[in-house]
């Protein structure tokens, strides 16, 4: 009988179980929806961005292009999540970080996500204090830019060599991929060739202003962009990952269910054949 009890109270816990990761997968989902939207919605902007500002590359003349000083620690700008229960999501990309970091000789972390804070604390390397997890738990432009610009000023003041993204890029709902992307000095992903004249350029664009000032006011809004897209995919692949997980926990815990059901059906019919023969041999 006790065997039995213990049984329907694993039966118990598991339907609860169930209850709750079903839940946090329709959430999750939910959120994904959005995030999916608002990545979508910003890629093609940063990818007009970059168009234009590879035509007038060569009349650049921002302190995002170039180096300051090259013996500062280079930043590594680390996204993870907030909260766990979304897989490999985070422990991915804390590896990457940390092969990321291996390669530089002096190198100063910068977290956004309580997750990435508490794993690079227990490593010992440099660590800013403030893990900036409301940018990542309600990604917001307006949060972004005050980091970006924040992040632009320093290197401009020589206070780092190079700037560093490191998060997980969504692909798509099944598939989120650990990257690393230069962020400054910014380069452009078709360099223009610096001995390129106004008079050579295509006659298919025009001007207004004139290039140098299009480009002095093109990189900060580009770079702005770049940053919050990295948001925007960091939580686009937390909520991806957090449904799948949640998918998982959920298909595993409907088999253990149907598992725990026939053991507690098979107990019960023993115990009920047993007792029809202790009845029949009693009255025998």
């Amino acid at each position: 009988m006790s065997a039995l009890n213990e049984i329907k109270e694993r039966i118990g816990s598991v339907r609860s179980t169930l209850k709750i990761t079903s839940a946090m997968k329709l959430v999750a989902s939910s959120k994904l929806h959005k995030a999916e939207a608002d990545i979508e919605a910003v890629r093609p902007y940063e990818r007009t961005l970059e168009e234009i500002l590879s035509v007038v590359e060569s009349y650049r003349s921002d302190e995002e292009g170039y180096i300051k000083a090259s013996d500062a620690p280079v930043a590594v700008v680390a996204f993870s999540s907030n909260s766990s229960l979304c897989g490999a999501f985070n422990s991915n990309v804390i590896h990457k970080v940390l092969d990321t970091c291996a390669e530089c000789a002096s190198v100063k972390v910068i977290p956004v996500g309580r997750k990435m804070a508490e794993a690079i604390r227990k490593t010992g390397l440099e660590l800013e204090n403030d893990d900036h997890g409301d940018i990542i738990g309600k990604p917001d432009y307006y949060k972004s830019r005050t980091l970006a610009r924040e992040l632009r000023k320093r290197f401009a003041d020589g206070e780092f060599s190079k700037v560093l993204l490191v998060y997980n890029k969504y692909v798509s709902s099944s598939s989120q991929i650990p990257v690393v992307e230069q962020y400054l000095p910014y380069v452009t992903p078709t360099t223009a060739s610096p001995e390129r004249k106004p008079d050579s350029l295509s006659e298919d664009y025009i001007f207004e202003p004139n290039p140098v000032e299009l480009a002095a006011q093109l990189v900060p809004y580009l770079l702005t962009m770049k940053f919050h897209a990295a948001v925007l995919d960091s939580a686009a692949a937390e909520h991806a990952a957090r449904t799948i997980a949640m998918q998982t926990a959920s298909e595993n815990a409907e088999r253990l269910l149907a598992e725990l059901t026939l053991e507690y059906n098979k107990g019960r019919q023993e115990k009920i054949t047993s007792e029809i023969l202790d009845l029949e041999s009693g009255e025998a």
